[in-house]
């Protein structure tokens, strides 16, 4: 779905982003602008700024800053193209599509239609549930017996189910509405030979409401209060509810997320539930499947670290090790995936409840990092003093390393692996990723091989301890006049490169003047629909858009060349970005110092504002 950048910017202009954040932050009136205590890191005293003349948030003490769209996907964790279709209802205005056609339009809408049916559906089922609870004493004795008190009860909309075929008749006017069917509530059997029958898909069983990041009910999972089986039952996949991109508990740990500084990731209902109420409301749980790579990536919209919690069997293992390939491919460097494994006759709940909270947050602290992880999966089964060994956990290693992204993890793990299959880096690699036949690069023709630096990460850091070289300039023609320019072009030929730049960066690239800024909102929402395109397909994409006519400018004639140069690209542009942020910050500077005449505590937020320019400035040490 590609959204108008008009429409963006009419939304955006509509829109009053102190309006949006005030129905999340408590804000006061502070000179010019609006201050609040920041929702994104916990604080004490305000430092979160939010200007209605610039339609613009800042804080002065995480560098979180965007404007009303970022606002709902970094707070509410929505995708672009769900933060844009949020604030246009709120404002009235309907979304249009410019690669669509009538016919797809009016199906759209009416998908988006039945979304909203469904799930007021889904919100009816889940009151009457939760009143059913409140007349089943059986119910109410097992959350009790559970540990759960009646206010945890509520903030997760907890219910009952209760016995009889067909309960929700009572609830709903029209049994026989198909939309209690396609919302999973009623199974319908139509077996050869008999009539129709309809009956309710829960009976005589706990209900767990599953919300999405906007609190909207999607599903249910049940546990059975008897012997029956299955124990936990969840709804079916609806046009509302999927397994695979949905997680527990999300809606209710978003504060927590950012509070406690991580997410911790278990495997059931009661296990959220119960450690919310023994101090760990950052909690989440997959349902019923396995950890996939949509879960991760929802997660980190919300947290830069994430622990996975398993049971210390064999089957917790298994379940460990899925969730380590959905982590790979956004394990940068700056955030933080580990491994919790329990002893075997525990789960989290159990394990407080004997240990207490502060051991169980010892453990949380001590588990077991993605690369020591990575490794243990690798190496598993390999007899490390044969040759045979050693080349099996390389053969192990191989697909789990190349999903990492580039930056110093995936540098450093290649060590290790290399130590341990005793071959050089450089060797390693050739190996995972053979050249043509007498290939040797620029660099290499002039000088001896080392036998313990690789080509893809020659200078950084080899044993060999040679001084640092500069590599060739990119390919193409004369850098672009400006750094905008400059940093345009870099992400258009590496669309990936966005993934791992951090939210201070996106914001102040999307805030750039037209025709940057909205080049790169168009980008964003590219990237979170779609994934990382090569330039040929974004070219096809940038059709009839404003910013086509930049895009091709700079593109043209452009190449980005192999490993070396995208490595070498990476590092231009985090100057290039560094170099852009100290102009921006400069320019908070002088504003802050203004406003400290009216505002003391505006002077706090200038030694703020300098204090990070200069580290932006600080020069970086060259690699040997």
């Amino acid at each position: 779905m590609t959204i108008p950048q008009t429409f963006i910017q009419e939304l955006l202009a509509r829109a009053d982003v102190v309006e949006i954040v005030g129905r999340y932050v408590q804000l006061k009136k502070g000179g010019a602008n609006f201050m609040g205590l920041c929702p994104f890191h916990g604080e004490k005293s305000p430092s979160f700024s939010v200007s209605p003349a610039k339609q613009f948030y800042h804080c002065f003490g995480c560098g979180k800053n965007g404007n009303a769209i970022s606002f709902l996907m970094e707070h509410a964790g929505m995708s672009f193209v769900e933060a844009v279709k949020d604030l246009a209802q709120q404002y009235g205005l309907q979304v249009p599509e410019d690669d669509a056609s009538p016919q797809d339009r009016a199906h759209a809408l009416e998908q988006r239609q039945k979304q909203t049916t469904l799930s007021d559906v889904l919100e009816k089922a889940a009151d009457a549930y939760r009143k059913h609870l409140k007349n089943s004493p059986k119910a109410v004795n097992y959350f009790k017996g559970r540990g759960l008190s009646g206010e945890i009860a509520r903030q997760f909309g907890l219910g009952y189910a209760p016995e009889g075929w067909r309960s929700l008749a009572s609830v709903f006017p029209s049994y026989d509405d198909p939309l209690l069917v396609e919302s999973g509530l009623v199974i319908l059997s139509t077996e050869d030979g008999e009539d129709e029958k309809r009956y309710d898909r829960f009976r005589d069983r706990v209900m767990f409401p599953i919300r999405n990041v906007k609190g909207e009910c999607i599903g249910f999972g049940g546990r059975v209060l008897g012997n029956d089986k299955p124990k936990y039952l969840n709804s079916p996949e609806t046009p509302v509810f999927s397994k695979g991109r949905e997680l527990y508990g999300l809606f209710e740990a978003r504060g927590a997320l950012r509070e406690q500084g991580y997410a911790l990731v278990t495997e059931g209902y009661m296990d959220v539930v119960a450690l919310a109420q023994l101090g760990f409301p950052n909690t989440v749980a997959t349902l019923g499947t396995a950890c996939t790579a949509e879960h991760v990536q929802k997660l980190f919209r919300f947290t830069d670290s994430v622990v996975f919690s398993f049971d210390g069997d064999a089957a917790g293992r298994r379940a460990a090790r899925k969730a380590l390939d959905g982590a790979l491919p956004f394990a940068t460097d700056v955030r933080s995936v580990k491994f919790l494994f329990l002893p075997a006759e525990h789960d989290p709940d159990s394990f407080i409840r004997e240990f207490g909270k502060d051991a169980f947050a010892r453990y949380v602290s001590e588990a077991v990092p993605l690369s020591r992880f990575l490794i243990d999966a690798a190496r598993e089964g390999c007899d490390l003093n044969s040759a045979e060994g050693r080349a099996h956990l390389a053969s192990n290693a191989k697909p789990l390393w190349l999903q990492l992204p580039d930056g110093a993890l995936k540098r450093q793990l290649l060590g290790e692996i290399a130590d341990l299959v005793q071959l050089a880096s450089r060797e390693l690699t050739d190996l995972w990723s053979p050249r043509p036949a007498g290939y040797r690069s620029e660099k290499s023709k002039h000088q001896p091989i080392s036998s313990d630096s690789s080509p893809e990460y020659e200078g950084y850091g080899s044993s060999s301890r040679k001084k640092y070289e500069p590599r060739p300039r990119l390919s193409g023609r004369a850098l672009p006049a400006s750094r905008a320019d400059h940093a345009t072009r870099i992400l258009l030929s590496n669309m990936a490169a966005l993934e791992v730049l951090s939210a201070e960066d996106h914001a102040m690239l999307c805030e750039l003047p037209p025709p940057h800024g909205p080049l790169f909102v168009w980008l964003e929402s590219q990237l979170h629909e779609h994934g990382p395109h090569p330039w040929v397909a974004l070219r096809e994409g940038l059709r009839g858009q404003e910013a086509e006519a930049l895009a091709v400018r700079l593109m043209s004639g452009f190449e980005l060349g192999g490993v070396d140069q995208k490595e070498e690209s990476m590092s231009e542009l985090r100057n290039l970005l560094n170099r852009m942020l100290v102009e921006q910050l400069k320019e908070q500077e002088t504003e802050a110092i203004h406003a400290a005449k009216a505002d003391p505590s505006a002077l706090q937020r200038y030694r703020e504002l300098q204090a990070r320019r200069r580290t932006l400035e600080a020069p970086a040490s060259s690699p040997d």
